[in-house]
């Protein structure tokens, strides 16, 4: 009956005038990108959000799942709606529990004893009707066997080896120069006696 480009210019108008018709926008959600966590032990995968609408029990749901390296599917890690639900079977039972707050805004989960098995990417998804979901927060887990030293932390340590180079080279200076003072003073001594004395 109507012209298809008519009609979608007429919905548009319609949903902009009509009363009742509400504009949705995005949750904002933000995660680290990458972190590393030692084979057997704890980590936090923190992952906050924002929303324009307000943050209730019953209005947030949080949902996490995890890509492996390899793999283009993804699984359920964690799920949470007015209470957590961590999964009941697959690599992640009895290792994953809920450690954020949704009415602070905080949708974080910790692993717990994490293996190899869960190097990949961690997918936090959070919903707050009416809010629409906003782009994915995404985390890529290593799991190493030990930790390895940041750039930072080389860093400090080169400073802190060439301060301390320099402080026993400056150390070194003054110990010999108030050697060779000494020695001098002696010198003097011996080859000036003090008047009076034969």
């Amino acid at each position: 009956m109507f012209n298809p480009v008519f009609r979608t210019w007429l919905l548009f108008f319609l949903g902009a005038l009509v009363p009742g018709v509400r504009h949705v926008s995005g949750i904002e959600i933000y995660t680290p990108s990458e972190i590393e966590a030692v084979n057997g032990t704890d980590v936090k995968l923190k992952c906050t959000f924002s929303s324009t609408q307000p943050v209730t029990l019953t209005t947030a749901v949080v949902s996490w799942s995890f890509r492996g390296i390899n793999s283009k599917v993804d699984e359920s890690v964690f799920y949470y709606q007015e209470s957590g639900h961590p999964p009941l079977e697959g690599r992640f039972k009895d290792h994953v529990v809920w450690s954020g707050d949704v009415l602070k805004k905080d949708a974080s989960i910790t692993l717990q004893k994490v293996q190899p098995t869960f190097n990949g990417t961690y997918i936090c998804q959070v919903r707050n009707r009416p809010d629409v979901h906003g782009i994915s927060g995404e985390i890529t887990l290593k799991v190493v066997d030990k930790v390895s030293m940041s750039e930072i932390g080389m860093l400090a340590a080169a400073v802190g080896g060439a301060c301390a180079v320099v402080l026993v080279l400056l150390a070194i200076v003054v110990a010999v120069r108030f050697h060779r003072r000494k020695k001098m003073e002696k010198d003097i001594e011996l080859h000036h006696p003090k008047p009076g004395v034969l």
